[in-house]
């Protein structure tokens, strides 16, 4: 008997709840407690709450970001965590509209044996993304498996999460052409795809950037399709409404697992209307699915969609989910 199909009042509650939701809702304590986020005043000078941190440098930025990876998940699948340490990195300089130029690992283990896999899968996935490992940190008398690795790159215009804005289109690109790591929620797209594929791919966001086709996009983390849309927004103190039944999905996939499902090749874009069609056929150039999935509106609230009914899905007014960029969204909407 097939699962029954959630009405979009039950999908939005079940978004709510889901751990992607909470860990992401886990960041606004540490905004606060280190007293940056957004661009409001005392923000500083870099905004806090991107894909990666920019950092003006010349005629361009220089691009810093780090992940920490799940103990549990790092002991579980050693090979595709230390894979994922160089693919989720790259992924977030690519939404940042830069070019990936090398990364550092923090790697713990019981020994050397514990070890090993999680440095095949980083050293497959560094020759795969043509990005090298430099250098790092190694403690090999640790009572379990830990892994971080942090990434440098370089951007000139860029794509930020703070600049979408009323009326563009709310798009998703992802790579459709991949499979679950059952039963976990990551969609692998990258693993047994060509080199000269995965690097082209991520080469779309950047030429986005320099042709000025694009405003703001944001990697899908896993926070899911939805709440990545909710960070996005929430930074550039914006509301959207997001059509469910838009959104591009892998055949057979049940629509609430997908969107809570971690691609490895998954953006959001916020782009002018008048670019829309050229941004789809970017990515459709190259086999990639890219859809429009709902618009930016002017306001503090989120609504869910499925082209039948409405419901809200979320108000950053009475609820910051990360705490960056809210400050001129609240002052307005209690003015």
């Amino acid at each position: 008997m097939s699962a029954a199909v959630p009405s979009l009042s039950e999908l939005a509650d079940r978004l709510r709840a889901s751990p992607g939701f909470a860990h992401k809702a886990d960041i606004a304590a540490v905004v606060g407690a280190l007293g940056v986020g957004g661009t409001g005043a005392g923000a500083g000078a870099v905004p806090v709450g991107d894909d990666c941190a920019a950092l003006p440098d010349g005629d361009g930025h220089l691009l810093v970001a780090a992940e920490g990876f799940v103990n549990g998940f790092v002991a579980a699948e050693p090979w595709f965590a230390g894979w994922c340490g160089v693919m989720v990195n790259v992924s977030d300089i690519a939404a940042m509209g830069g070019r990936p130029l090398a990364v550092v690992d923090a790697l713990w283990s019981c020994g050397e044996e514990q070890a090993r896999p999680i440095l095949d899968g980083l050293r497959a996935a560094s020759a795969a993304y043509g990005v090298p490992v430099v250098g790092g940190h190694t403690n090999s008398r640790s009572d379990r498996p830990q892994l971080a690795v942090s990434i440098v790159g370089r951007a000139g215009p860029l794509l930020t999460s703070f600049d979408a804005r009323p009326g563009d289109r709310l798009m998703m690109a992802v790579d459709l052409r991949g499979r679950y790591h059952e039963p976990n929620p990551f969609f692998d797209a990258a693993t047994a795809a060509p080199p000269e594929r995965l690097r082209g791919d991520l080469a779309l966001l950047p030429a986005l950037a320099e042709d000025g086709l694009c405003r703001a996009a944001k990697d899908i983390s896993m926070a899911g399709t939805v709440g990545t849309a909710l960070m996005l927004l929430e930074c550039s103190g914006v509301g959207a409404v997001i059509d469910v039944a838009a959104v591009p999905a892998p055949p057979g996939v049940p629509l609430d697992r997908w969107l809570l499902s971690f691609p490895s090749f998954g953006f959001l874009l916020s782009v002018a209307p008048e670019h829309e069609a050229t941004v789809a056929a970017r990515f459709h150039a190259r086999g990639l699915a890219c859809a429009t999935i709902g618009e930016v509106r002017q306001g503090s609230e989120v609504t869910l969609t499925d082209g039948t009914d409405t419901v809200p899905l979320w108000d950053f007014a009475d609820r910051p989910l990360i705490g960056c960029g809210t400050a001129g969204l609240l002052a307005e909407a209690r003015s």
